[in-house]
């Protein structure tokens, strides 16, 4: 099946017996599409309409965990279950109550869609380093130069999953250093230099650029906040391809208009969808994607890769890739 890849680099993992789901049929929901249909069959599997021998769901909706909920309910044969999305934090409320249970297995597209997402920051790093948003919007000629360039700068990337690492893969021709933060400080392959997450403040004073790519998380959910903005340097920029959770959005706003940093690249936002008069809307030094670092038109045929390979694990190999662990939520 043409274009259904899984991206180099996601990890497979080999479950445990007590984990591996039972063979049996798929069901797509909450409406069936025929891309992904494909990619259940390319994989060898068998699609079926919702009933007592459905084995495992193809889950198309990035919401709606109160339904899911009632299908699983419903229907506890299912073990297997296969998330639309990197981020599952829709489903964090779900997935909390299956922590003591070893099925379902669940699964996500984390990894899918690195490249088009670390595509996205990179392009939001350029902009924001050569003004681009005041040029935008520039009405005359302008009386003052302003930009930088990205060759040789420090950048601090927080997160280590297969957006970092893509991440990093776009950044190694401009030559920057960089830093990973992490939960732990195992070093991450690629990374001048790796760091835990409560070491957070002491390498923003020297970040030119701070990308978030973490998964949202309580442990995350504000990480950048006053404190945060007020370590790193007037010159430097915030770009935000992850969640709009691990930001504060009104410390953002004051730390903007302060001049603590020089501006913000924000695929996502809190809340989500940002009001309308918001004043991040009107801020001259902000560029807002509108959550489209991933498009239905790139996501798509790799979410049909990660199903196939998913579909394949379940019948033969039991490797799948994307395995959410519940307990951490990601």
């Amino acid at each position: 099946m043409t274009g259904h890849i899984d991206p180099l680099g996601a990890t497979a993992d080999v479950v445990s017996d007590e984990r591996r789901p039972t063979p049996g049929p798929i069901a797509v929901l909450p409406e069936s599409n025929p891309l992904f249909v494909d990619a259940i069959e390319a994989g060898g599997g068998t699609v079926g309409e919702l009933s007592d021998d459905t084995r495992g769901v193809v889950w198309l909706t990035a919401s709606l965990p109160d339904q899911l909920q009632a299908v699983l309910d419903s229907h506890p044969k299912i073990e297997w279950v296969q998330l639309p999305w990197a981020g599952v934090d829709a489903f964090s409320g779900l997935l909390a109550t299956y922590t003591d249970k070893p099925l379902p297995l669940w699964t996500s597209a984390k990894g899918a869609y690195s490249e088009p997402v670390a595509e996205h920051a990179l392009a939001l790093t350029l902009a924001l380093l050569r003004g681009l948003p005041q040029k935008a919007h520039a009405t005359s000629w302008a009386k003052e130069e302003i930009g930088l360039s990205l060759f040789g700068r420090n950048v601090v990337i927080v997160g280590a999953g297969g957006i970092a690492v893509e991440i990093m893969r776009l950044l190694a021709p401009f030559r920057v250093k960089v830093t990973i933060v992490r939960r732990s400080s195992a070093p991450l392959a690629g990374a001048d230099r790796t760091v835990a997450a409560a070491d957070l403040l002491e390498v923003l004073p020297g970040a030119d650029v701070v990308i978030l790519a973490a998964a949202s998380t309580g442990d995350t959910a504000k990480m950048f906040g006053a404190a945060q903005f007020a370590a790193m340097k007037p010159s430097s920029v915030l770009v935000n391809i992850a969640r709009g959770a691990l930001v504060d959005t009104d410390a953002l706003v004051a730390a903007l208009a302060a001049g603590e940093i020089d501006g913000a690249g924000l695929d996502v936002t809190a809340p989500e969808p940002l009001p309308d008069g918001h004043p991040l809307w009107t801020e001259p030094r902000c560029i807002i994607t509108s959550h489209s670092a991933d498009t239905k038109a790139m996501t798509n045929p790799l979410l049909a890769g990660r199903i196939s390979t998913n579909v394949k694990a379940l019948l033969e190999t039991g490797r799948f890739v994307g395995v959410v662990d519940v307990a951490a939520g990601y």
